[in-house]
């Protein structure tokens, strides 16, 4: 799968991981991306920017890492603030 394959499927994730704490991207606090070729930057940008709301995407940072799986580009880790309900 390509990078923006990759990237949709994990954004996909979390939202249903999201959802489940009565929260949404809006929410999401940070990301540390995992990623095994920095050539890819750009690519990934491009969903990063498109699935964010302008203005609205958090701070992050980017690691250039060898994933457990060589099918895999790259990984994603969020911190996240729970919805008023799990407060």
């Amino acid at each position: 799968m390509e990078i923006e394959g990759q990237v949709s499927a994990i954004f996909a994730q979390a939202e249903a991981s999201l959802a489940l704490i009565g929260s949404d991207k809006s929410r999401i606090l940070s990301v540390t991306i995992y990623l095994t070729d920095f050539s890819l930057v750009d690519r990934l940008n491009a969903v990063w920017d498109a699935w964010f709301d302008e203005g609205t995407a958090p701070s992050r940072a980017c690691v250039k890492v060898e994933l457990a799986d060589p099918d895999w580009l790259l990984e994603m880790a969020f911190t996240v603030a729970a919805g008023e309900a799990y407060l």
